[in-house]
């Protein structure tokens, strides 16, 4: 059973930095695609970031120059290091896994997910 497992959200001010971290554990794949989404309250679950097999990466345009997804040295997890933070950034954030290597930006192309971790940025 694939388990995803998110931590690192917390409290921080504006203009602060936050790194959250996921683990992906049980069956694995090689190299396999993975990403950040986050929702807001009364919002939908928006897309974040990814990382494809390769190490290709996208980020949304919201976040683009201020975040930052990327692996670890072991394959199963992946970080989103999180900088200039602003209050519109404040989300629960959740961790999804792909299948397959190749990158995805839509959250019906993820086929995991993690139980999410809150992030809170003050003004």
């Amino acid at each position: 059973q694939v388990q995803l497992v998110e931590s690192g959200g917390g409290l921080v001010q504006a203009g602060g930095s936050l790194r959250i971290s996921c683990t992906l554990s049980g069956r694995t794949f090689d190299n396999n695609a993975m990403g950040w989404f986050r929702q807001a309250p009364g919002k939908e679950r928006e897309f974040v970031a990814a990382i494809a097999g390769n190490d290709y990466r996208v980020h949304a345009d919201s976040v683009k120059g201020r975040f930052t997804i990327s692996r670890g040295n072991a394959k199963n997890m992946v970080y989103l290091q999180m900088n200039v933070l602003k209050p519109e950034d404040t989300a629960v954030y959740y961790c999804a896994a792909r299948m397959f290597n190749e990158i995805a930006t839509v959250r019906s192309a993820f086929h995991y997910w993690g139980q999410g971790t809150q992030v809170t940025v003050s003004s």
